[in-house]
């Protein structure tokens, strides 16, 4: 195996774990029905996601090829910042699955506020580090960054405060 073979699996394993991890929502059929029609964060959040991932899915692609093309990473990297400091306004109390939403939000995320948005936070500041990584042109900079805001930032809010599609 060559080293930028290596290289380029080693990049990929955290971003494939991670687009699984931000992937699109699922029902529960056991929760409740809902009050009433959801309320557009829901939809927006979801879109908000879908697009992270898709973010995530260009990088990848890029850091994929022998010569990655920091003029779509760059963008991608921002892009996904934006989107993630976007998150705590798309989060209305009620608007869990267990609110009989279709949704993957937990009630843990009303319930412990204060960890939701330390996790928000984590992962916005971790998504800097990316951005800063995608900024010096170095690919194996920006794996490395990519595999910690998948680790550190997109897991660790998924572990607590969504449900688990195990």
């Amino acid at each position: 195996m060559t080293r930028n073979s290596t290289f380029r699996l080693i990049a990929a394993t955290p971003l494939i774990a991670l687009l699984a991890a931000c992937g699109g929502e699922t029902t529960d059929a056991e929760a409740p029905e809902p009050a009433g029609d959801a309320p557009a964060e829901i939809a927006e959040r979801q879109d908000n996601f879908e697009a992270i991932g898709d973010s995530f899915k260009a990088i990848r692609e890029q850091l994929e090829t022998d010569a990655p093309d920091f003029a779509v990473i760059e963008p991608a990297a921002a892009d996904i910042n934006t989107r993630l400091q976007r998150l705590p306004d798309l989060f209305p109390e009620g608007t869990s699955m267990e609110a009989g939403y279709d949704t993957e939000a937990l009630a843990a995320i009303w319930e412990d506020p204060e960890g939701f948005n330390e996790a928000i936070q984590t992962a916005v500041g971790l998504s800097e580090e990316m951005m800063a990584a995608a900024a010096t042109g170095d690919p194996e900079a920006v794996g490395a960054q990519v595999g910690n805001l998948g680790k550190n930032g997109c897991k660790n809010c998924h572990d607590s405060f969504r449900k688990d599609d195990d």
